[in-house]
């Protein structure tokens, strides 16, 4: 069973499960992961990190989701083949649910949608791009 090289910035703003999910995809870009390599379970990973079950539940489940790993019941958690058109949407759910959270806490702070959505892209636009 392989041991996963997870760096996780507990001050960031990236949830932790997001940081797990784009750490794997990387591992598994760059060779350091390859297809057929048996994942740490949940709850060894979760140990291991000392992160709440839930969060690697869940960094598996998006995983799991984009292709790249299967868990099969009894036996274990597999990393399969990569496919980088899945991983980029891995990459959006995670930003979709990070604006998402946002977008509702701003709400129940009395922020209405238009105010939102302007205050959005004045900050969008004035954000110099990194990609």
């Amino acid at each position: 069973m392989n041991s996963l090289n997870i760096l996780l910035d507990f001050g960031s703003n990236e949830p932790i499960y997001a940081q797990i999910v784009d750490q794997v995809q990387m591992q598994l870009t760059t060779g350091e992961l390859r297809p057929g390599e048996q994942l740490p379970t949940v709850r060894q990973l979760a140990s291991e990190l000392r992160v709440n079950f839930n969060t690697i539940a869940r960094a598996y489940r998006l995983l799991d989701e984009a292709g790249m790993i299967s868990t099969q019941r009894g036996r274990g958690t597999y990393l399969l083949e990569y496919d980088e058109t899945k991983g980029t949407m891995v990459r959006k759910e995670s930003m979709e649910d990070q604006l998402e959270r946002t977008i509702h806490s701003l709400v129940k702070q009395g922020y209405g949608k238009n105010e939102i959505r302007t205050t959005f892209s004045k900050i969008l636009d004035s954000t110099s791009e990194e990609k």
